[in-house]
């Protein structure tokens, strides 16, 4: 059974920073590209960050670069998500997603998702 399971999320404080994390099982986690996708209230998917199998290319939407960083390792089947100088426009429910082959920019090229994590950027 594919399982992709977050966890980091929270309230935090505009300019403050979070990790997100999310471990995977189930499939072969090293033949996978990983993203994030958030949701915000009222809104659609958003598709945030991307790392291809072996983490050596990685892909930002242009509101988060330079603040978030994405990462995996492949030993431990997880991919996390550095996010630092939080904007309240960050607020979200995060979601990491799973697909076979190269990233794709389209939360819709995406076959495995985990269930999310809030993030709350709020003062």
């Amino acid at each position: 059974e594919v399982q992709l399971v977050e966890s980091g999320g929270g309230l935090v404080q505009p300019g403050g920073s979070l990790r997100l994390s999310c471990a995977a099982s189930g499939f072969t986690f090293s033949r996978y590209a990983m993203s994030w996708v958030r949701q915000a209230p009222g809104k659609g998917l958003e598709w945030v960050s991307a790392i291809n199998s072996g983490g050596g290319s990685t892909s930002y939407v242009d509101s988060v670069k330079g603040r978030f960083t994405i990462s995996r390792d492949n030993a431990k089947n997880t991919v996390d998500l550095q996010m630092n100088s939080l904007k309240p426009e960050d607020t979200a429910v995060y979601y990491c997603a799973a697909r076979a082959g190269y990233y794709s920019t389209s939360s819709e090229d995406y076959g495995y998702w985990g269930q999310g994590t809030q993030v709350i950027v709020s003062s």
